[in-house]
């Protein structure tokens, strides 16, 4: 079977989100209110999330039978061509659920196991980032690169943060070392939006711990298309593992900065 041409993976992504993503803009916060918990009681999902993940895997079949499914909101489906559809239909469901900015569609398309196209609608700001691999990033149709700083003390640094207490009092740990040695912390609430404004310099740089598929495939791809760097840095034993995005001139300095309070046993 030909390999897919990840250009027409990537306007397929493009066709089927951006318009649901115009509706979501119109639905707002009234149905995002009927809602349930996940992992946590902080950790939300809404009728709405799985309204959206449904369409979005319909409208990717209806073009690409042979195509599989991973969805954060349980969407599954084997493949049978080699390309998987990696979906968060609304990544940042929390900040949906409270009219805050920074909630987005998010698809990827995975050929082997590789992420070669990815498709990122920023609803609230009507933005749409758009990565095929090898042939650079877009916002809107417009070319976009990361900035290319080397100073970490002077660059402005993205962050998130998990669902369970546990994982959040370690990652307050981290913040206390990483938050004097950069310009300022930013935290969106958003993965993929963290990521897309690393690509086009919003932000100097980003890291996060416990990053699942759909919350890095199409964000990630994005960045690195637009110059950064993405890796994801095993973490301690049992403990999930660290996603540092930077431009080449700031990733080592970051990459150590973060991982250096888990080599002293500040973080457990």
């Amino acid at each position: 079977m030909a390999r897919p041409d990840p250009t027409e993976l990537r306007d397929l992504a493009l066709e089927v989100a951006e318009p649901i993503g115009q509706r979501l803009r119109l639905i707002g916060r009234d149905r995002a209110l009927l809602q349930e918990t996940k992992s946590s009681a902080t950790d939300l999902v809404t009728e709405v999330d799985r309204a959206v993940e449904a369409e979005l895997v319909q409208g990717l079949l209806a073009a690409r039978a042979d195509d599989g499914v991973l969805g954060e909101e349980g969407a599954a489906r084997p493949t049978r061509s080699g390309v998987v559809w990696v979906i968060d239909p609304i990544d940042g469901t929390t900040n949906f659920v409270y009219g805050y900015p920074g909630y987005n569609i998010s698809v990827a398309a995975q050929v082997d196991g590789e992420t070669v196209a990815g498709v990122v609608v920023d609803v609230v700001h009507d933005e749409v980032f758009t990565a095929v691999g090898g042939s650079g990033a877009t916002c809107n149709g417009r070319p976009i690169r990361c900035n290319q700083g080397n100073d970490l003390a002077t660059a402005l640094v993205a962050t998130g943060f998990g669902y369970t207490a546990e994982q959040r009092a370690r990652q307050a740990r981290l913040l206390t070392s990483v938050l004097p040695a950069v310009r300022d912390i930013r935290r969106g609430g958003a993965a993929a939006v963290d990521l897309c404004w690393l690509a086009c310099g919003r932000v100097d740089a980003y890291y996060e711990e416990g990053l699942k598929p759909w919350d890095l495939a199409a964000g990630g791809l994005v960045a690195v298309e637009a110059g950064a760097t993405v890796a994801e840095i095993p973490g301690p034993a049992g403990l999930p593992a660290l996603t540092v995005a930077a431009p080449p001139g700031l990733f080592d300095a970051l990459r150590q900065l973060v991982t250096q309070a888990d080599d002293a046993g500040q973080v457990p």
